[in-house]
Formats: structure tokens, C-alpha cells, sequence
């Protein structure tokens, strides 16, 4: 079996933008209060934190900062993923001379390859920069899925040890674990997702609810990880609504709106993402109360 970059929760942090840049003292505090609530592992630049609108220097610049004031507290995943090869490795170079613990790697958007160029693509990659990476399966992102077969060969790359997989597809999951076995270790990328896959085998969650609930998230994967899914489904039972309703508009939209209504300053979005309506922000806030969550 392949060594697991984590088990359990991992968020997928927000980026806290303001008009300057990025508020590196809010990233601080944001970090705390994941570690505080049993966190094992955190994403910096992935589709959470709103990569696509980075500029080289602020990407370089969050992965360095993230690294550092993490200390070394839960693993650090940095997102690499691109449309264009070469940018995927420098990212990727870059991330493991910084510290990173494990890099996160999308299939590449609107170029629209095949299945022979996602092998390619990947181990482009995995063959030049000695990191651990973890593939991102989410074709209602990226317009592109990886197969189970795809999977089950790039597995055999000593660098590629996991997958996120977010496409809501179960039987694509199982298939997965089937022909991959522990060379290919399984994360949920779907919160709603994180109990069936992990009674297929999944070892955790990558997470965006756990932004804002992520005692909850660590212990749900705790449950799932002792094999008491029963409790496990009775717990995710009470975040459930809340869960749809972070995805009420395109992720991160609604989840930094719900920081704002706990009180965490989350920082602004940036276009083409724009604030939520007062329709879905109303919506949210009565998800959160019936979760138990002050607002």
C-alpha cells in the first residue's frame, strides 16, 4: 500500500482576499482554527480558494506563507493543476521546493483530451518532480473525467498515490478501488459523498464544509474510519441540508458567505465570481440554524 498523505479531514481552505491582495494575517487565523478543530490536512490553491484568479507572484507567495505558518501542524496539499503541462510542473517543482507535503492535480480544462493524453499529462508530471500527487476528478469542473482504467494505470507511478475523486459517481468509485486496490488510495472530493466512499474503502474527505464545521468533518471521518457508519450516517444526517446548501451557487460563493454569518471574516470574492443573492444568503443562513450553528 502506498503511504496515505493524510486520513480524515482536509479542507479545502478559502483564499481571504481583500482590494489589496491576499489578507495573510485572515489565512493565519484560518489555519488556527482548522488545527484547533482536528484538521489533518488542508488544499491551498485549489478550486476553493479561487486558483484560477491568482497571479503567479500571489500563488508563489500563498504556498510559501501557507507552509510557513502552518508549521508543520497538518499536511499541506498545494493544487497544481493547469490546462498547459509545463505550467503544471513548474507548479509542481515549485510547491515541493517549498515544503509541500503532496500536491493536487486537476485534469486539464477545455482542452478536452483523451484518455491517453490524461495519462500522458499526468505522468508528465509525476516522472519530473518527487512529490506525492493526488489526482482531481471532477468533470463537472473541467468538462473531462478520468475512467477506472485510466486510474488503475497511472496508479503504478510510484509518485501518484491517490485520487480526489469529486465526479458524484459511486460506481466510478468502486471501479476505482477495484482495479486499484490500495495503489491508488481514494478520497471523497464531494462532502455528500465522504460516507458511501468510505465504506468503499476512501480514507477521508477533501472537504469544503469543513471551512466552517470541521470538528464536525474530522469526526465524521473518525466514525467512518472505525467502521461505525451507522453513527457516522446519523451524524452527516444533521449537516446534510446545510451541505446542499453550500453549493446553492458556485463553490466558494455560498461557503464564504456562510464564514461572514459565523463571524469569520473569509475576505472578498473575486470575478467572475460575484456575492450571493439575498434569495440563497436567506436560504444558507436558515441551513446553518437548523445545523446548529449560530448565525
Amino acid at each position: 500500500m502506498k503511504t496515505p498523505v493524510f486520513r480524515g479531514s482536509c479542507t479545502a481552505i478559502v483564499t481571504p482576499f481583500d482590494e489589496h491582495g491576499i489578507d495573510y494575517e485572515r489565512l493565519r487565523r484560518n489555519l488556527d482554527f482548522q488545527y484547533e478543530n482536528g484538521t489533518s490536512a488542508i488544499v491551498v490553491c485549489g478550486t476553493t480558494g479561487e486558483n484560477a484568479t491568482l497571479t503567479s507572484d500571489e500563488y508563489q507567495e500563498l504556498v510559501r506563507v501557507t507552509i510557513r505558518d502552518n508549521a508543520g501542524r497538518m499536511k499541506v496539499i498545494v493544487g497544481v493543476g493547469s490546462n498547459n503541462t509545463q505550467i503544471a510542473c513548474k507548479r509542481a517543482e515549485s510547491a515541493r521546493a517549498l515544503g509541500a507535503d503532496a500536491i493536487l492535480m486537476v485534469t486539464p480544462y477545455y482542452n478536452k483530451s483523451t484518455q491517453k493524453g490524461l495519462i500522458e499529462h499526468f505522468s508528465h508530471v509525476a516522472d519530473r518532480v518527487d512529490i506525492p500527487m493526488i489526482l482531481y476528478n471532477v468533470p463537472s469542473r473541467t468538462g473531462i473525467g478520468l475512467r477506472a482504467e485510466t486510474c488503475a494505470h497511472l496508479a503504478k507511478h510510484p509518485n501518484i498515490v491517490g485520487i480526489k475523486e469529486a465526479s458524484g459517481d459511486i460506481a466510478l468509485a468502486a471501479k476505482i478501488r477495484s482495479l486499484c486496490g490500495d495503489e491508488l488510495i481514494i478520497w471523497s472530493g464531494n462532502d455528500d459523498c465522504t460516507v458511501p466512499l468510505m465504506s468503499l474503502g476512501a480514507l477521508g474527505v477533501i472537504s469544503v464544509a469543513s471551512n466552517i464545521v470541521p470538528g464536525a468533518v474530522a469526526k465524521l471521518c473518525s466514525l467512518c474510519l472505525a467502521g461505525a457508519f451507522e453513527e457516522a450516517t446519523a451524524l452527516y444526517g444533521k449537516y446534510a441540508a446545510l451541505i446542499s446548501a453550500l453549493f446553492i451557487e458556485t463553490n466558494p460563493i455560498p461557503v464564504k458567505a456562510a464564514m461572514q454569518l459565523m463571524g469569520i471574516d473569509s475576505g472578498i470574492l473575486r470575478l467572475p465570481l460575484v456575492e450571493i443573492t439575498q434569495e440563497s444568503r436567506s436560504k444558507l443562513a436558515a441551513a446553518m440554524r437548523d445545523a446548529g450553528i449560530a448565525v
